[in-house]
């Protein structure tokens, strides 16, 4: 029962944590001094600055095909749009499947499939709410392309949101992922998007909750577009 519990309730922290972690409880620690009931609010925000941090192991399905998700959270958005330009994935519309993550869920972002990282771009932006549609275009981002090895292209770009200020992208391009492999954070709510290759249509819902790394978003090949939904 005990192994349970601790399972349960323990998780590993992303190396970007314990110092945020650590200051938060100094912080605790001062405003306890100064007056108990400031002091609890400060334990509450401790704990949760330690849950946001969490990187816990993930199963990661094996199928041949599979794009599984980036992020923690719910699909907002599903429908045709063009990638970034920076991306160079082409002027013409990939459908694209965005993943919003509060500041509750956990913000280690995934690989969705196993490939080459063959380009990062990084864009500053500005800051709107990462659930609006214009997030993808106007927002502080960051994108990435992972080629397969039968040269299939996937675009994720990491999006900043209304309070996050910080996207960190952990990998450079010539990285080699497998699918489910850790590969960014952003701190604190933000949102992935997802450019489907050609011909890939989502097997998801919006409001459909995920799981990074292990939900899966679609198969590859597949243009299943009568069980697929958008907005």
């Amino acid at each position: 029962m005990s192994v349970s519990l601790t399972s349960t309730f323990i998780k590993p922290v992303h190396r970007e944590g314990p110092k945020f972690i650590a200051a938060f409880a100094v912080v605790t620690a001062i405003l306890w001094l100064l007056w108990e009931p400031l002091g609890l609010v400060g334990l509450v925000l401790t704990v949760w600055c330690y849950y946001f941090f969490r990187d816990p192991e993930r199963t990661v399905p094996m199928d041949e095909g599979l794009i599984v998700s980036p992020a923690d959270g719910i699909v907002s958005l599903i429908g045709p749009a063009i990638p970034p330009a920076e991306l160079d994935l082409g002027p013409q519309p990939l459908m694209r499947v965005s993943v919003f993550m509060s500041v509750f869920d956990c913000h280690v972002n995934r690989a969705p499939v196993a490939g080459e990282v063959t380009e990062v771009a990084y864009r500053p932006g500005k800051f709107f709410s990462a659930e609006l549609d214009k997030a993808s275009e106007e927002n502080e981002r960051n994108g990435l392309v992972l080629t397969m090895a039968d040269g299939t292209r996937l675009g994720v770009v990491q999006i900043a949101g209304l309070v996050a200020r910080r996207i960190l992208c952990e990998v450079d391009a010539g990285a080699q992922l497998e699918r489910g492999d850790r590969f960014g954070l952003i701190r604190f709510g933000s949102r992935l998007d997802v450019y489907l290759p050609e011909g890939t249509a989502p097997r998801v819902a919006v409001g459909q909750v995920m799981t990074s790394g292990e939900s899966i978003l679609a198969v590859i090949g597949r243009d299943d577009t009568a069980t697929a939904r958008t907005e």
